[in-house]
């Protein structure tokens, strides 16, 4: 090994050990039933997301010198911003993958993504929000919808051909008992 292979081997090592201190001192400390505020735009950490662009890079670390790990390329996908650094933030998706993205490539609209609790089950979709209203549709396991609002129990969503209310509860894209107006 080179002199100059050994001093790029440590300079990746470092970058790698200073990217994993700002992204534990960028997270939430305390759980207080609300969320920490982002050191760098002032709002709420973790907070919801769409990703902006059909094309979004998400990378190891918080700077374009980091490898890019994989590329989502569906816009409007809800993602959960879990730290800040600069202008880059930290996000994981509804399966639970993280990785760094550019601010610049997310939007403050809020989306979410149908999850239910059995695998194959079929998510109801109702004309109202109470459990006993007709059911207008009944969606898959990641269907997209766009939030239209929540009440803290039942989110009024729509998307590709359908519009109604889901429980709060089988969305990923929404905190338990949030409001959204």
């Amino acid at each position: 090994m080179t002199t100059q292979s050994v001093r790029t081997a440590l300079s990746l090592a470092g970058r790698a050990l200073l990217v994993g201190l700002f992204a534990v001192s960028f997270a939430p400390l305390a759980q207080t039933g609300e969320p920490a505020a982002g050191a760098v735009s002032g709002l709420p950490i973790p907070r919801f997301v769409s990703l902006k662009s059909d094309r979004v890079n998400v990378r190891s670390g918080p700077n374009k010198d980091q490898e890019v790990r994989w590329v989502y390329t569906r816009a409007g996908m809800p993602v959960e911003i879990t730290a800040e650094f600069e202008n880059w933030r930290r996000i994981r998706d509804w399966e639970g993958a993280e990785g760094w993205v550019y601010h610049s490539l997310l939007s403050g609209k809020r989306t979410a993504v149908v999850v239910p609790t059995l695998k194959d089950e079929l998510v109801p979709l109702y004309e109202k929000a109470e459990p006993d209203a007709a059911v207008a549709a009944r969606l898959q396991s990641g269907v997209l919808a766009q939030i239209k609002t929540c009440t803290g129990k039942w989110c009024q969503v729509s998307g590709k051909d359908f519009t109604g209310w889901i429980a709060q509860e089988r969305l990923w894209g929404a905190y338990p008992n949030e409001k959204i107006e």
